[in-house]
């Protein structure tokens, strides 16, 4: 199958459509022998109005509170999945940003150009934690059914 060159307002469609979780209440999975030990969760989601399905997941090292990465992938039917957005902790160098979470986002240029659809990254500072990426992600990806706390702003840098 090939992957689909999606546009900006395809992606821009997709991202905002509103969405729910099938199974809100997801377990988590510990993965130990994998390196790094982590544990992960995965959610379905569907559109409302539409027989879009999407999928969320939330992953940890289990060493590392700040080695964290929360996705939502569109699987389209009989088409290749895509990962629509990345919200990724600070725990390693993504070029410009070190050591500061980063929301990786698809873009219609990447995709074009060859390289990983979600390959272009932008600092924030609006979680630092898996369960605000969560949020944050729900939020922008217009996505009800699963419960997740904003982090607090913190009060020094």
């Amino acid at each position: 199958m090939n992957t689909h060159l999606y546009s900006d307002n395809e992606l821009a469609r997709l991202k905002a459509m509103p969405k729910r979780a099938t199974n809100p209440g997801a377990r988590w999975q510990e993965k130990p022998i994998a390196a790094p030990a982590h544990r992960q969760r995965n959610f379905q989601v569907v559109a409302r109005q539409a027989e879009e399905r999407f999928a969320i997941y939330q992953r940890e090292n289990l060493a590392d509170e700040a080695d964290f990465s929360c996705g939502i992938r569109y699987c389209p039917l009989g088409a290749v999945p895509i990962v629509l957005a990345r919200y990724n902790g600070g725990s390693h160098i993504h070029g410009e940003i070190a050591y500061r979470t980063h929301i990786h986002s698809t873009t219609a240029a990447a995709i074009l150009a060859g390289r990983a659809p979600d390959s272009e990254a932008s600092e924030t500072d609006r979680y630092s934690t898996l369960e605000g990426a969560l949020a944050c992600l729900l939020e922008d990806y217009n996505v009800t059914g699963i419960n997740a706390q904003r982090d607090e702003p913190r009060l020094f840098p």
